[in-house]
């Protein structure tokens, strides 16, 4: 699922720029240093979007009865498919049972198909962005995503013996993909001014190579993301904001703020870890970095579309135990994390004026 950065020494500005030149493009990991250091942990806080500190009087009322349990069984219904590598016919299953859902419930479903190249792979491969659509007349919009394909390799087992076993991805992905399937029955009549989309991305975990390797990361929001840009004006909309959801969903998840999220949408930021702060969400943690990247910069599907000026942050717990291994299953998620991450976006959305 993602890439862990080594980072010393770069402005945010040139950290960003190089970054992205080398994920984007070349498909690798940055290998950067300059004099200047980055702020300091202690700094990370002191800023004007620092989160309002929780108060006795604020009232934790949900904004819409979000299902943590039924957003479980989702996720049971996507794993029991097994793998579903891009291309393969888990995917294919998937993607059925994805647009059938989300049709049931007033979605406006489109395919955006591709071809896509890898470099360890000689041959191109098939790959399906599915975008779910609600209010889709309203030109001021926001974006919710997830990937929903499976690694084909469970790299971060400790033999490699063991890379091959079935890599089901519970909470890589799938419960992204679950928890917005629990949100589309809650979508259709929601107190919101902006129109939302539930971006699902294939591709970004069609690696071969290992985790230092020279595949590609991210194929289905690069292409995404470059649609997203070409269009233009032609599109007819814009999206304000864009919250990307990854190994979130389990008990304990320590929700922190990653770096390339914060130098992109530090507002945005601001205002979600603020509204955590009033509910008293305890997995949001406004901090910054992980055990497997002490900085807290995280390469995953929100890089490119921060690219094309989508401010969208990830929403991550990198310190996932269960990261690529076999054991990612669907006994570690928890439908109280679900439930505490509905409300911190449901009352953020329905503040969207």
């Amino acid at each position: 699922m993602i890439l862990l950065v080594h980072l010393w020494g770069l402005s945010m500005t040139r950290l960003l720029f190089l970054s992205f030149a080398c994920a984007l493009l070349l498909g690798c990991q940055p290998v950067v240093s300059t004099a200047e250091e980055p702020p300091k942990k202690t700094q990370f806080g002191e800023t004007r979007v620092e989160p309002t500190k929780p108060t006795a009087t604020t009232e934790v009322k949900a904004v819409v009865p979000f299902d943590g349990e039924r957003a479980i069984k989702y996720a049971k219904s996507l794993c029991d498919i097994g793998p579903r590598i891009s291309e393969s016919e888990g995917m294919k299953k998937q993607q059925d049972l994805i647009i059938k859902h989300f049709e049931g419930l007033g979605g406006k479903v489109s395919k955006q198909e591709f071809l896509a190249e890898q470099k360890s792979q000689k041959n191109k491969v098939a790959m399906t962005n599915l975008i779910v659509k609600f209010f889709p007349d309203r030109k001021d919009r926001v974006l919710f995503c997830a990937h929903y394909d499976t690694r084909p390799q469970a790299d971060q087992e400790d033999s490699r013996k063991n890379w091959n076993l079935p890599f089901l991805s519970a909470n890589d992905g799938t419960s992204g993909v679950a928890w917005m399937m629990e949100l589309a029955h809650h979508l259709k009549d929601f107190p919101t001014a902006v129109g939302v989309d539930l971006v699902i991305f294939d591709g970004e975990e069609y690696v071969f190579s290992g985790p230092n390797g020279d595949d590609l990361y991210f194929l289905g929001s690069r292409h995404f993301a470059t649609a997203y840009k070409e269009a233009g004006e032609k599109r007819g909309y814009n999206y304000r904001a864009g919250i990307l959801l990854d190994l979130f969903a389990h008990d304990g998840a320590k929700l922190k703020v990653e770096s390339f999220s914060y130098a992109a949408a530090k507002d945005l930021v601001g205002e979600l870890w603020g509204i955590a702060g009033d509910l008293k969400a305890k997995s949001f943690k406004f901090e910054r970095g992980y055990k497997r990247s002490p900085e807290g910069y995280v390469q995953d599907d929100h890089l490119p579309l921060i690219e094309v000026g989508i401010p969208t942050i990830d929403i991550i717990d990198f310190d996932y135990d269960h990261w690529h291994k076999a054991s990612d299953t669907v006994d570690k998620l928890s439908a109280k994390q679900m439930n505490e991450v509905a409300l911190v976006l449901t009352t953020w959305l329905k503040k969207q004026k």
